[in-house]
């Protein structure tokens, strides 16, 4: 745990920079504007979900519960007939944009954390401002773009979101490995 002593400011400034590089991202920038489309007959369909009861969670349709169900007659129509989704429903009211700002930036200084622990571990504090900035920065890339594709791959996001997310990744690993290179112990 000395780590957290020897490195907490690089880890609180780089889950900053993230925060704001994402800011920037996401309301500067705008190129994640269209990641998501709205559903026709929007109005009808929420109506439909408020009478079923739809409850705050993850859901997948058509649902099966095992291989062997997923291969039965009915099954394999409600896959031909479609539609095949994935669903994540919030809890109803206004989004508490601060909540999850909030979130957001425990994420990020708990991912600097990590990246904090293995520059401890494998970079000398004598190093070059370019090994160090390497090390944390590939770090922090897999830390915030190494997982992306699993949504491409399992839940059929846009191939071009997931780049958008990895090239998010990218930015946030640029800032996090220049500020541990910068504040990092010398």
């Amino acid at each position: 745990m000395q780590f957290l002593i020897d490195l907490w400011l690089p880890i609180l400034v780089s889950a900053i920079a993230v925060f704001f590089v994402s800011s920037i991202v996401h309301m500067v920038l705008g190129y994640h504007k269209h990641d998501y489309g709205g559903l026709p007959n929007e109005d009808d369909l929420l109506a439909s979900m408020r009478g079923a009861g739809v409850a705050p969670g993850e859901y997948v349709f058509p649902y099966c519960i095992d291989m062997k169900e997923l291969a039965s007659e009915p099954m394999m129509k409600k896959l031909e007939e479609g539609p095949i989704g994935f669903l994540s429903v919030k809890p109803s009211g206004s989004w508490d944009m601060g909540k999850t700002l909030f979130q957001w930036f425990l994420n990020c200084v708990f991912l600097s954390i990590l990246v904090g622990y293995v520059v401890a571990l494998t970079v000398d504090p004598a190093a070059a401002f370019a090994h160090k900035l390497r090390v944390a920065g590939t770090v922090a890339f897999m830390a915030y773009a190494g997982c992306t594709a699993s949504a491409s791959i399992w839940k059929a996001q846009n191939w071009s979101t997931t780049f958008k997310h990895i090239f998010d990744g990218l930015l946030y690993a640029l800032a996090t490995g220049a500020v541990f290179a910068w504040l990092g112990p010398a």
